[in-house]
């Protein structure tokens, strides 16, 4: 764990020092800008920028077949159960935009009629969970299917070990560099088998634990003593709660992870889809977990322990930010249908293999639904449709197939940025019929969460483009107990590219810092938000600049560093990435 450490008012006095230093002498100009810092004026809010939210709505009869024809008036869009005005409406039929009919709706911009509409698939590779056999089964019917693809699409591919997320392909519809990214996906090393084998061991000491606790049963039954009767639980034990934390961690970092791949394909016209190859996310970590002797009454209570995440916390980014962006997700069932499991993936998975305590029939059909549930939610929350069993053989081709019929709705919502969540409900009227699909919400985001987002998403693909230098020194370390270590770090921010604005006589903003790591083995820091004050007499001059010093504490090892800072005023974003560690 990472932590910003300040101690009493030593933060204050290295900003007042380096005013004093940079900014002129200040000594009387801080205090009275700080005692006016309640009430600085609109201009120091956050910078709200209007988005069209578009909803991609799929409608169809009661035998599955798409329904066309359709315009603006037919449609009723719900924004938390209130009717809200549809801004934009175009159908597309068969992957070309048809002219907009009926009322006084406008077409979706950059939308001319009879022209190809793209989709842009963007293929997530779960190397961390999948076994490689499995994967590569994916990844081989894929490569058929990149003839469904028409001339307006595009496929860009990543991959994720599980600390890394590794860009195979960008944008591109060329067979022969879609094939060449798809062959180096599968030279890459799976790491599905020690998932396995961290379940294996999980199943084993809960086993080993529940004939010790039998055994203890009989001893004071032998000994006459009555014992109480069934009771439910609402934890989990000792080494379940090791095991669901790991577990937790890991499906955190690849949900993360994923997150950050959205962002970083955000700007792309068109239909925006994500392929997501998930090895095996299961839905909630506290089930899977004792899901290995069978799920019992008594443990019912034990998925939800407050130690761990909801469902709502671990998923709920992923689907926020396809939402926010306007991705639709067809998440894909990796391992596919398997009765059993076992380690040695050179022998297969057939029932003569040695036994996997995690391979029983009951365990495997609720952590294949364990699995499958999450499949679902994040499908259905965004519009897509799950790629379950069988369907991981025709993944491809049925998400084209899925993309190339819909009606295209857009809305400018009331933005108040608060993070808020958002009911999201498309019906049609007068046509009882039919049925729909779309999203099911989208997130108010504020621009802070979208920064704290950004530097996360830093540590995986590295500093954005859009983001500008900002120096950085780190002092020698400070040993502490606990394997501990304090290491200062001075942040020097160039006046040049932030913006200061003379507020009752002095030139001031209040910028946010915000700093965040992740050791070799993938495990990330929270990410604090630090506000830095800038104020000043005088207009900075050209090439001033600002330090502002505080202290990190990090366990003894290597670590990778994000470190940035934004001005709200202008939306600009200051950023450093490195290593640091033990000296």
């Amino acid at each position: 764990m990472t932590k910003l450490r300040r101690t009493s008012d030593a933060p204050r006095t290295l900003l007042a020092a380096a005013l004093l230093l940079l900014l002129m002498p200040l000594a009387a100009a801080v205090a009275p800008a700080a005692a006016q810092q309640d009430d600085l004026p609109a201009v120091f809010s956050e910078v709200i920028d209007v988005r069209v939210v578009n909803i991609e709505v799929v409608v169809t009869d009661r035998q599955g077949n798409r329904v066309h024809g359709l315009v603006a008036s037919d449609f009723e869009l719900l924004i938390d159960g209130e009717p809200t005005p549809i801004d934009y409406f175009t159908e597309i039929a068969e992957g070309l935009a048809r002219e907009t009919a009926g009322g006084d709706v406008a077409g979706v911009p950059n939308l001319d009629p009879d022209t190809p509409v793209g989709t842009s698939f963007l293929l997530f590779i779960d190397d961390f969970f999948s076994i490689g056999r499995d994967r590569d089964r994916v990844l081989d019917r894929l490569e058929k299917d990149l003839a469904q693809l028409g001339p307006a699409d595009g496929v860009a591919a990543v991959a994720f070990d599980g600390k890394t997320v590794t860009m195979l392909t960008t944008w591109t519809n060329s067979p022969t560099r879609l094939a060449d990214a798809l062959q180096r996906a599968r030279r890459r090393r799976a790491h599905g088998l020690m998932r396995m084998g961290e379940l294996r061991t999980n199943d084993q000491e809960r086993s080993e634990q529940s004939e010790l606790h039998a055994m203890a049963n009989r001893f004071v039954e032998q000994a006459g003593v009555e014992l109480p009767g069934q009771t439910l639980r609402n934890s989990l034990r000792g080494t379940e709660l090791r095991f669901a934390t790991t577990l937790e961690s890991q499906l955190k970092n690849s949900v993360l992870a994923a997150v950050a791949t959205l962002r970083s394909f955000a700007n792309r016209p068109g239909r925006k889809v994500m392929l997501l190859l998930a090895g095996g996310w299961p839905r909630s970590p506290a089930l899977y977990t004792i899901a290995g002797g069978g799920i019992g009454v008594e443990d019912l209570g034990a998925a939800s322990d407050s130690r761990l995440m909801s469902q709502d916390d671990l998923y709920g980014p992923l689907v926020s930010a396809a939402n926010l962006i306007g991705y639709t997700l067809y998440p894909v069932d990796v391992p596919g249908f398997r009765p059993t499991f076992a380690l040695d993936a050179s022998v297969g998975f057939s029932s003569s293999s040695a036994a996997d305590p995690s391979a029983g029939a009951g365990a495997f059909q609720d952590r294949e639904l364990l699995q499958h549930n999450t499949l679902h939610l994040l499908a259905h929350a965004t519009g897509g449709l799950p790629m379950i069993n069988s369907g991981r053989d025709t993944a491809l081709a049925d998400a084209v197939a899925d993309t190339r019929s819909y009606y295209w709705l857009g809305f400018e919502p009331q933005r108040r940025e608060d993070d808020a969540a958002h009911d999201v409900e498309v019906r049609l009227v007068g046509h009882p019929d039919y049925r729909v699909r779309s999203r099911e919400g989208f997130v108010d985001m504020s621009r802070g969460a979208e920064v704290t987002m950004m530097v996360e998403s830093s540590l995986l693909f590295g500093n954005p483009p859009s983001a500008k230098p900002l120096g950085v020194r780190f002092g020698k370390p400070q040993r502490r107990r606990l394997g501990k270590m304090l290491v200062p770090v001075a942040v020097t921010i160039p006046l040049d590219e932030v913006t200061l604005l003379p507020v009752a006589g002095v030139w001031q903003n209040e910028l946010e810092f915000r700093v965040t790591v992740m050791d070799k083995d993938g495990n990330r820091s929270e990410t604090p938000v630090e506000k830095v004050r800038i104020a000043g007499n005088q207009e900075p001059r050209p090439g001033q600049y600002f330090t502002y010093q505080t202290t990190l504490e990090l366990r003894r090892r290597e670590h990778a560093f994000v470190i940035a800072v934004y001005d709200p005023l202008t939306g600009a974003i200051l950023s450093s990435s490195g290593d640091i560690g033990p000296r």
